[in-house]
């Protein structure tokens, strides 16, 4: 998903050089693990709306430098998403 993502960020965040796709794949790296690993999500690369959320929320955290309280649109985005997998799931 991270290769598919990488130029829709860079889009984005108006970056056309290479000198930071390192940088930003750690941040594509870093959600796509958040969201499987501790909220339990099954990310769909081929699914438009959980790749443009990864991309908006990378955007996000780039440009905030993970810094202040996440835009009410990508909450609203993760809460939905977190819904339609039938809610995150507890540790047995």
């Amino acid at each position: 998903m991270e290769e598919l993502a990488l130029p829709l960020l860079k889009a984005n965040l108006g970056i056309s050089k290479d000198n930071r796709d390192a940088y930003l794949l750690a941040i594509l790296k870093s959600i796509v693990s958040e969201l499987t690993n501790e909220k339990s999500l099954s990310i769909d690369g081929t699914d438009n709306n959980h790749l443009m959320f990864v991309v908006d929320y990378a955007a996000w955290r780039y440009r905030s430098r993970g810094e202040g309280v996440m835009p009410r649109n990508i909450q609203y985005r993760l809460h939905n998403l977190i819904l339609k997998n039938g809610g995150v799931k507890k540790d047995e």
